[in-house]
């Protein structure tokens, strides 16, 4: 097996593999996508919404606002979050406030809503780990492959910023090995 790195920015990275199968790159992208672990809220407390959305629209929204993933996360961890917002203004991803340092919104200027004159928005987030078999918010980017030969591919895989691209595929990767190796103690 060759790998080539191509491309390797923290948003994208873009490699070509020689010598694996099919079943092999295509395992690798569907772990990439559902398996990787990332953090996403996933539970929202309103105290306050005097704004024309619904509690339900504004949770839905804040949950795809990507959160970091730093390496040293726990499967349990749990990171609480806290906005407060008055209008007249556009509230951003950027307003939420973490608890943890470290883990916190990955991009701040992704709009949330706008709040008119008098409008008001105070509530807490609690944002957990999961995967995107869990739930599309927890997916930490997209990756795609095509066939450029016979047993060589190019692969493509893009971060919606909780973790560099690069750091999905080597935790994918991680988790086959580990994979491999609990299936191999089975088979003993």
């Amino acid at each position: 097996m060759k790998l080539t790195i191509v491309e390797n920015t923290p948003e994208a990275v873009k490699f070509s593999i020689d010598g694996v199968s099919h079943n092999f790159v295509n395992a690798l992208r569907r772990i990439m996508m559902a398996r990787v672990d990332a953090f996403a809220i996933d539970k929202v407390t309103f105290y306050e919404n005097s704004a024309s959305i619904f509690d339900e629209y504004i949770a839905h929204r804040i949950g795809q606002i990507p959160i970091l993933t730093p390496k040293s996360y726990k499967a349990e961890d749990e990171v609480m979050l806290s906005l407060e917002a008055k209008g007249p203004s556009t509230v951003y991803s950027g307003d939420i406030k973490s608890s943890d340092k470290e883990i916190g919104v990955a991009n701040e200027k992704i709009p949330v809503m706008k709040l008119a004159e008098g409008q008001s928005l105070r509530l807490d987030a609690k944002a957990t780990v999961g995967n995107g078999a869990r739930s599309a918010k927890f997916q930490p980017g997209l990756a795609a492959y095509k066939n450029i030969g016979e047993g060589s591919f190019e692969f493509y895989v893009e971060s919606f910023g909780q973790m560099p691209a690069i750091e999905i595929v080597r935790r994918a990767l991680g988790i086959i090995s580990n994979d491999i190796k609990s299936i191999s103690k089975e088979l003993k």
